[in-house]
């Protein structure tokens, strides 16, 4: 198993964080990863994406090309990122602030209202978090058993105080979808 995703949106919607989390949840379930983060000068509203490679076997390189999976937080990200997706690739994204009516026909297309969620959950800082829970269910490539038990370690002690509220929105976003049932 070799996969590779790409985790995109503008800086501050916790792309980066996003990647961090998927990366340091299957290093503990002894997989072999990359993390290869990339942002423009402007960190916050510039566009933000990072490359997360995940196998049971080392990885020759971090790069990319033709990822089994894109997640798009913003529209310029799914026009951008659905291009280096490989045919019958998968691309999440958010259907709060995206329109998938440009999106490729050969691959397949799933948006999830992730800030409508968030606000719900009552803390929009956990849209990132309600994506990758989907992401989790969608991709089955970690297991969201072992993720929320480990969340105090992946995330430290910087985001202790939300811990609960990332534990949630992961859980929500990892139900959303009925029909990705699977073993995890």
């Amino acid at each position: 198993m070799l996969i590779k995703t790409i985790f995109s949106g503008f800086g501050g919607q916790g792309v980066l964080s996003m990647g961090q989390t998927l990366a340091k949840a299957a290093m503990l379930e002894d997989k072999y990863v990359t993390y290869l983060p990339s942002y423009g000068t402007e960190v916050r509203g510039g566009t933000a994406n990072c490359t997360v490679t995940v196998s049971d076997e080392e990885i020759a390189s971090p790069i990319a090309s033709e990822p089994e999976f894109v997640v798009a937080m913003n529209q310029p990200s799914f026009i951008r990122f659905q291009s280096l997706l490989q045919s019958g690739g998968f691309l999440l994204f958010n259907s709060s602030i995206v329109n998938p009516s440009s999106a490729r026909g050969d691959i397949e297309v799933q948006g999830i209202p992730i800030i409508e969620i968030a606000n719900e959950l009552g803390n929009l800082r956990v849209a990132n978090m309600v994506i990758l829970g989907a992401f989790i269910k969608i991709s089955n490539l970690i297991s969201i058993d072992l993720l929320i038990k480990n969340l105090p370690e992946i995330l430290g002690a910087k985001k202790a105080k939300l811990l609960d509220v990332n534990k949630e929105a992961i859980q929500v976003g990892f139900n959303y979808f009925k029909e990705f049932e699977n073993d995890n």
